[in-house]
């Protein structure tokens, strides 16, 4: 989300950034430049003209025209406005209340609902260790309940039955009997979607929501219709008393105009992005976060956070004992290393994370297409045991060998031992002298590895 905006602003930023003075012609431009990137960014345009007239209006103040640092004072103003506009801080959910606390999903049809019940049920468990229940009130779309039933085994949460024949209400009340009965915290209700907004499904998620009462009622969007999703959400927004906003499809959304449009249009916060299809892919959105990404600041805290929650910590201790014991770093090591980077998404799921990365030419960047970990873990995997415990036994006609059993060429096995020597290296250096080596050994990974795979 959000390449095409960053790369336009990050170019802005970049000329601002060394400026020892500002003019106010200066700050016209800026903003100006700022205005056509948002627009292309599909951002609905009351909230590009709150934004710009914001901006500028601090820009050519005490604030920046008088700083001692005029530029980096005008990238503090435009980050502190992308933060305000899309909600300033991460709003969580309130489940402060008697169990069951019943959360209520709406959206259109094709919003990806039903995926984001189980994958939000899946973060409540896992992260806020919750008892969590989810019931389908789709009686009409074909298989909706079934499908919903098979993610709710696969996130091991309970599920409670429904059948096309019963209605909404009904069903959510049984629910919620069923729920008190098994003592779970939460229950997650996923209603029908229509094709577009109509008066019968507003009436009938209506007297839904006045049947159950619940804590949350979030409306799930497809971040990938842009300005209409705004819309959508302020309809909606008009006939319920929503309490947020989940994006989904962000992964597929270069622009972001929906992340941008949506609280400013609706007043309601953006809780929730949704990536992907896995289980997993929901994140918590926090506004101040998605603001330093946007100018290509990164994204740090996330990252620290990913790393937290998946890395495996018994690993990691294994190979720092190894590896502080002077012992050889091997390509089963390797594969281990490169299975934890690929459970973060591999390097397309770092790189947006990382500060700079608009300046990085968009040659380079398509180089990483995401196949690349798969890659290498599949040519280690061709390997022998005895090979991977001791990689100078790889000789031409072995390495010909791996390049088949992977199905890839000799020139991307040779690539991977030439990463995987660089690794050792490196690990070799950190082991004799510290972090101060490690650090010398990543220099040289950095001027002479390049890309693992193009």
């Amino acid at each position: 989300m959000f390449e095409s905006l960053t790369q336009r602003l990050s170019g802005t930023i970049e000329r601002l950034r060394g400026r020892g003075r500002l003019t106010e012609e200066n700050i016209r431009e800026a903003t100006r430049e700022v205005r056509i990137a948002l627009l292309e960014a599909d951002v609905a345009l009351p909230v590009v003209q709150a934004l710009i007239e914001r901006i500028k209006v601090r820009a050519v103040g005490q604030e920046v025209l008088k700083s001692l640092t005029p530029g980096q004072a005008l990238i503090k103003v435009v980050r502190d406005e992308l933060t305000n506009v899309m909600g300033s801080a991460a709003s969580d959910l309130n489940l402060n209340v008697p169990a069951p606390a019943v959360i209520l999903m709406a959206g259109l049809q094709g919003a990806g609902k039903t995926t984001t019940v189980a994958k939000l049920a899946k973060h409540l468990k896992e992260k806020r260790k919750k008892k969590v229940m989810v019931v389908s009130a789709d009686v009409y779309r074909p298989a909706a309940i079934e499908q919903l039933k098979t993610l709710a085994q696969q996130v091991d949460v309970l599920f409670f039955p429904s059948d096309a024949s019963q209605k909404p209400e009904a069903i959510v009340r049984a629910a919620i009997d069923d729920a008190k009965k098994s003592y779970a915290d939460v229950l997650i209700v996923d209603t029908a979607g229509r094709l577009a907004i109509d008066e019968a499904m507003m009436a009938e998620i209506k007297a839904l929501h006045a049947a159950v009462n619940p804590v949350e009622t979030l409306f799930v969007v497809d971040s990938m219709t842009g300005q209409d999703a705004a819309t959508t959400a302020k309809h909606f927004g008009e006939a319920l008393p929503l309490t947020g906003v989940v994006l989904t499809k962000t992964d597929g959304d270069a622009r972001g105009g929906a992340a941008l449009s949506v609280r400013y249009v609706t007043g309601k916060p953006i809780k929730f992005v949704g990536v992907g299809e896995k289980p997993d892919g929901l994140d918590v959105f926090h506004p101040d976060r998605v603001a330093s990404r946007i100018l290509d600041m990164g994204d740090v805290l996330s990252l620290v956070e990913q790393v937290e929650q998946q890395v495996d910590k018994d690993k990691a201790q294994k190979l720092a004992e190894k590896v502080a014991k002077g012992k050889k770093f091997d390509l089963n090591d390797m594969r281990d290393q490169l299975e934890q980077m690929q459970n973060m998404g591999g390097l397309s799921g770092l790189m947006d994370k990382l500060p700079g990365m608009g300046q990085i030419p968009d040659a380079v960047k398509n180089q990483v297409t995401g196949k690349e970990m798969p890659r290498m873990i599949a040519i280690i995997g061709s390997m022998t045991k005895k090979e991977r415990r001791n990689p100078q036994l790889l000789n031409g006609s072995r390495r010909a060998r791996i390049a088949k059993g992977s199905g890839t060429t000799p020139a991307d096995v040779n690539r991977l031992l030439k990463q995987y020597q660089q690794m050792e290296k490196m690990m070799g250096k950190l082991g004799r002298g510290g972090m101060k080596g490690m650090m010398r050994g990543m220099r040289g990974m950095m001027g002479g590895g390049g890309m693992p795979f193009r």
